[in-house]
């Protein structure tokens, strides 16, 4: 008799505790009224040059301490100074697997550690800065699901 008083006391608890006594307030949606412009968007002129995406000029740069994360890569990239970053990571392991996604693509990468510690998957290393851009346009033109790449210049 115990057993069945017990059981029914859990089932009258467990099922109470699942209503909710709480009614949501009915609240109609009004659609805003029309309101003024409030700003106008100027129209493009035909002299003005609109910004594009392979445009050189709208290549960011940062300028960081690297270190390299393979003896080899460091080998053939330590003396260059601009590096062509396609993707920028906080985990090693998510930086391994952009770099494989690279390789199939048919890049070079090659992993870098930064002073921030991040790692910065690179595809590309230069002397020179013009090299480094012309590099940054072709891979724009090609690639465009990669057009945010940025330089990073080794200090």
């Amino acid at each position: 008799m115990k057993r069945i008083m017990f059981f029914v006391i859990v089932a009258v608890i467990g099922l109470s505790a699942c209503k909710t006594s709480k009614k949501q307030p009915e609240v109609k949606y009004t659609p805003p009224s029309a309101q003024p412009k409030v700003f106008t968007v100027p129209e493009t002129t035909e002299t003005a040059k609109p910004a594009t995406v392979t445009d050189d000029k709208s290549v960011s740069l940062r300028k960081e301490s690297v270190t390299f994360t393979d003896a080899a890569d460091k080998s053939s990239n330590e003396a260059n100074t601009y590096f062509v970053i396609l993707g920028s990571f906080g985990q090693l392991d998510n930086a391994k697997n952009f770099r494989e996604t690279l390789l199939n693509e048919g890049f070079a990468p090659i992993i870098l550690h930064s002073e921030t510690g991040y790692y910065r998957v690179c595809v590309n290393s230069y002397k020179g800065e013009t090299e480094a851009r012309s590099r940054v346009k072709e891979i724009r033109q090609a690639f465009p699901k990669y057009a945010d790449l940025w330089l990073l210049i080794k200090q």
